[in-house]
């Protein structure tokens, strides 16, 4: 007998007995998940906690607004950051020291921490688009951030089952969080529903909150169409905006990430919001998916403003965002300019960039202001953080607009 029929009997495998689907499924289904638990515990230990990195002087100054040697003559005179041999660094609660100290000696009103005023109305800005691979999670966290560091109290929901911006954010759906944990907690049609402030956790950033995503939250898509069946009178699209109006005053913005697709949650999503990105990567096939999600997001919007007794959904703005963008790739230029010449004003002007140190950070579960400048080549930072502030700045002027500030 040869060597090698002996190797290839050595590697041949019984066949698996046969069993039903639904039982070999079920079985693999908690042996994985029993295994990654496991491993879990070991990578990340339950009393770590994710942070964020301090940050230099042209950085805060750039923040705040202000010049550089202003915010280092202020910050020495009330003894704010830290010396670091010749470099001065600050945290985020240094950052949000230094607005209220900056924003109590300041004569206009709001300069340095931009929360609503009265009359402002809650501005809840949803991402969309039901193509997967079109940066919506990516653009919901680097947004949420933003927004957070630039002084706005902001709440960001997760609304996807797959959790992946509650695990950018620091939270593990297999660690920390249990049952009706998730923003399912607050929306769920049959049992009990939990307060929205239950279900909110702090995050790492003192202005950023978040209402996590998880697996149960495909329940809420399973219990719609049964509470329809037995409750004639309306749709039931309402339960996401009660959660946030119960809520309201602690917010100046809300942001919420959608799952990939047209279910009750992104309808539900839809029906409570002021504004909307709808994220879209500039390749023909894209491009034509994002058109038949139009078709449904206008049927479903006509079936949800009929339940609502004929009322139309009116938001503050509606943007495209071009994500993922290559600019000397000519397809996707051909693409950018169909999309201006169909749609004009409603494409923002700054696309965000495709860029390794975006995907890069990807990989370690941040974003690319969380990691530190020095891990990538400088040049390649600089340019997806110029991009991703751009594209945040645009959002945040809406918003501004909306509350009738310049």
């Amino acid at each position: 007998m040869g060597a090698g029929v002996a190797a290839r009997r050595v590697v041949q495998r019984a066949e698996p007995e046969a069993m039903p689907l639904r039982a070999v499924i079920r079985a693999h289904s908690r042996k994985l998940g029993g295994t990654l638990a496991a491993h879990l515990e070991q990578v990340l230990a339950p009393a770590a906690a994710k942070g964020f990195r301090t940050m230099g002087p042209a950085e805060v100054a750039r923040l705040l607004g202000i010049q550089e040697s202003t915010l280092r003559e202020f910050a020495r005179e009330n003894g704010i950051g830290s010396q670091e041999k010749s470099r001065r660094s600050y945290t985020v609660e240094d950052l949000g020291e230094l607005r209220r100290r900056l924003e109590a000696g300041s004569r206009v009103k709001g300069k340095y921490i931009p929360a609503r005023r009265e009359g402002d109305h809650l501005q809840v800005i949803v991402l969309v688009n039901f193509k997967g691979g079109s940066a919506k999670t990516t653009t919901s966290a680097h947004l949420m951030q933003y927004l957070a560091l630039r002084g706005y109290r902001t709440l960001g929901i997760d609304l996807d089952p797959q959790a992946s911006l509650t695990a950018l954010l620091g939270v593990s759906a297999e660690i920390d969080i249990g049952e009706a944990d998730t923003m399912y907690g607050a929306i769920r049609l049959f049992d009990e529903r939990r307060p929205m402030s239950e279900i909110v956790r702090p995050t790492y950033l003192p202005n950023l909150k978040l209402a996590p995503g998880g697996l149960e939250i495909m329940e809420f898509e399973h219990e719609v169409p049964r509470k329809m069946m037995k409750d004639k009178s309306g749709l039931v699209f309402d339960r996401v905006q009660e959660a946030i109006g119960s809520v309201e005053s602690d917010y100046d913005v809300v942001v919420i990430d959608c799952p990939p697709n047209l279910g009750f949650l992104t309808l539900s999503a839809l029906a409570a919001a002021t504004a909307a990105v709808i994220t879209i990567h500039p390749q023909f096939i894209d491009v034509m998916s994002m058109q038949h999600f139009l078709t449904m997001t206008c049927d479903f919007l006509d079936a949800i403003a009929e339940g609502l007794g004929g009322e139309d959904t009116t938001y503050d703005w509606m943007r495209y965002l071009v994500t993922r963008y290559e600019p000397n790739d000519g397809p996707q230029n051909d693409m950018v300019a169909l999309l201006r010449s169909q749609f004009g004003p409603y494409v923002l002007n700054h696309p965000a960039l495709k860029s390794t140190a975006i995907s890069d950070a990807g990989l370690t579960n941040q974003t690319v202001y969380e990691v530190d400048r020095s891990a990538f080549n400088r040049a390649t930072y600089d340019r997806a953080v110029e991009s991703i502030d751009a594209v945040n700045g645009e959002i945040e002027g809406l918003i501004r607009k909306a509350w009738g500030r310049t």
